[in-house]
């Protein structure tokens, strides 16, 4: 295959591959059986005892925390109890798994507590109820050794000083580096294959998984179910593709193991070199990486139109609503002035009518005046007239007078 459409993984692959032992119930309680000694009763832990509750639970976290599982384990004749693995891959040792598995345990006890009260209430607040074990697993396939504590009260300030009065327990760590190659091999089940298959990480451990004796690897293979050998491939192929290897000359090996053919497995293949490999991915990785950056600068960039673009379009929206506003502010001015035109219409009507009225009240009002004035007149002429009559009568009156007068001075003396 052209090297221009070889795969490369991404990170996620050591992830993907790890899960698969604690996914599947057969490797799960092989794993169980060989690796966690101090446990008696999971010597004969069979697949059917494991049940998977993962849902319940992991969705809860961080989705970083993906790579968790929570099992139920029911033994036969036996307490059921919870299992919780964790599987740490990274360059560095993670120091906050402790908490992460308390709260695993907070939860899983809850989730307890609320199904027995579901099943008969109040038994939770009983004498004789009692929450089931928990068993925390830490699966760990760095290179670094493991330096955290396995004790909770090491997370906690002071905790030597409080320990009567903080919960504390201790996690099973399961470090891939510190099997070798042949403790490995000595288990002879598929758990282990798969583990010398996750452990190879430099070229020694390659060249060292070449030289492991074939035999043993065909008896492990000889009576080992369709799907784990599909389950086994598949890991094998991921790693393969990862240390950059065409995906021909993969599946060329894969397909090797597929047939259960051991001996022949790395036959007619080059030797892996892992630096080499690490070094022609890396400057592939650089190029996609870069190739990454260039569109999320054109994304930015793009991103940074669209919201100038949408800038505008605000701008150009808040200047079609103060636009419209306007508008509806000068129809609101253009009715009111419409209705003020109306009403001094009807007032300059109403003032006309009244100026007519007015008018016809002063024509009215001059009517009478002119006749108050003929009245008078009259009325005066009148006056005169009883004036010029009083004057005849009091000159009549005067002559009168006048005349008695005369007689009295003209009659004799008796």
């Amino acid at each position: 295959m052209p090297k221009d459409q070889q795969i490369i993984l991404n990170s996620k692959t050591r992830d993907s591959s790890s899960k698969i032992i604690f996914d599947d119930p057969i490797l799960c309680s092989q794993f169980l059986r060989d690796y966690v000694e101090d446990v008696p009763c999971l010597r004969t832990v069979r697949p059917e005892d494991i049940e998977d509750v993962s849902d319940q639970y992991v969705p809860l976290f961080a989705e970083e925390r993906n790579a968790d599982r929570v099992k139920k384990v029911n033994i036969k004749n036996d307490v059921p109890f919870f299992l919780i693995s964790l599987i740490e891959h990274k360059t560095k040792v993670e120091y906050n798994v402790c908490m992460q598995i308390f709260r695993y345990m907070i939860y899983i006890w809850e989730a307890y507590e609320k199904e027995a009260e579901s099943m008969q209430k109040g038994i939770t607040r009983q004498k004789e109820f009692k929450y089931p074990p928990i068993l925390p697993i830490v699966y760990y396939e760095g290179k670094q050794k493991w330096t955290v504590p396995l004790h909770f009260k090491s997370r906690i300030m002071k905790g030597e000083s409080f320990v009567k009065y903080i919960p504390d327990f201790q996690y099973c760590l399961v470090p891939l580096r510190d099997y070798s190659s042949q403790e490995l091999l000595e288990k002879e089940d598929e758990i282990s294959l798969l583990m010398l298959i996750n452990r190879m990480q430099t070229e020694e451990d390659v060249t060292e998984f070449r030289n492991l004796p074939v035999q043993k690897l065909q008896s492990i293979l000889k009576s080992t179910p369709e799907h784990l050998v599909n389950i086994i491939s598949d890991v094998l192929l991921a790693f393969l593709l990862k240390a950059n290897l065409s995906v021909d000359e993969a599946e060329e090996v894969v397909g090797r193991l597929r047939e259960k053919n051991m001996g022949q497995l790395f036959e007619n293949m080059d030797p892996i070199d892992i630096p080499a490999r690490r070094k022609e991915l890396a400057e592939k990785m650089e190029k996609v990486l870069a190739h990454e950056r260039r569109i999320q600068e054109d994304q930015r960039k793009m991103q940074e139109d669209q919201r100038k673009i949408q800038e505008d379009q605000r701008k150009v929206q808040e200047d079609q609503r103060k636009v419209q506003e306007d508008i509806r502010e000068a129809q609101e001015i253009r009715k009111k002035a419409q209705k003020d035109i109306q009403e001094a219409q009807e007032i300059r009507k109403k003032a006309q009518e009244d100026i007519r009225e007015a008018q016809e009240i002063q024509s009215r009002a001059q009517e009478q005046r002119r006749k108050n004035r003929a009245d008078i007149q009259k009325i005066k002429e009148e006056q005169n007239k009883v004036r010029e009559e009083r004057r005849k009568l009091e000159m009549e009156r005067r002559k009168l007078e006048e005349m008695r007068g005369n007689s009295e001075n003209t009659s004799p003396i008796a």
